[in-house]
């Protein structure tokens, strides 16, 4: 249970968007996924990402050293983000990638080695080096004040710059 304190401070985080993602991990017992909304890109070279996955999530120490994938969801993909956040609502489809499973049908993919892990509190901060990724058109899944939003395709981000 949250004190008058600490739920404030999570209400305050709730009033940035993210967007919604789900790690995806084997181990020698099966595939697993954790949803997260905190995700970011660290560096183009070489290519990191971070993912910051509470300690007292289930599958947490599981994914330690292990390859990952950070799976984007779409906006009609709310199902498999309650699906990995403890809601299970069926079988989401795997697909078998070289480095670490995935999700099918995700928005974009980023398959990752592990390259460190830091402690956070009560979190781990996972960085990967990415070696594989890719994206398909789409409006994105997105989270704001505990809730689940429709972030549109046609909000360009920057590589529409260039």
């Amino acid at each position: 249970m949250l004190r008058p304190r600490e739920h404030h401070f999570r209400g305050t985080l709730g009033r940035f968007a993210t967007g919604v993602a789900v790690v995806t991990f084997s181990t020698p017992d099966g595939r697993h996924g954790i949803t997260v909304n905190s995700f970011t890109s660290v560096s183009l070279e070489p290519p990191l990402v971070l993912v910051s996955i509470a300690k007292s999530t289930q599958s947490h120490d599981l994914l330690h050293d292990r390859p990952f994938t950070v799976n984007i969801l779409g906006a009609e993909q709310e199902e498999v983000a309650r699906n990995f956040a403890g809601s299970l609502t069926g079988d989401p489809l795997w697909v078998d990638g070289e480095i670490a499973p995935r999700l099918s049908g995700v928005l974009a993919h980023l398959s990752c080695l592990p390259w460190a892990a830091y402690d956070g509190g009560d979190h781990t901060l996972y960085l990967g080096e990415v070696r594989e990724f890719d994206y398909r058109p789409g409006d994105a899944l997105g989270f704001v004040n505990s809730a689940f939003t429709v972030i549109p395709e046609h909000l360009l981000g920057h590589e529409a710059l260039f």
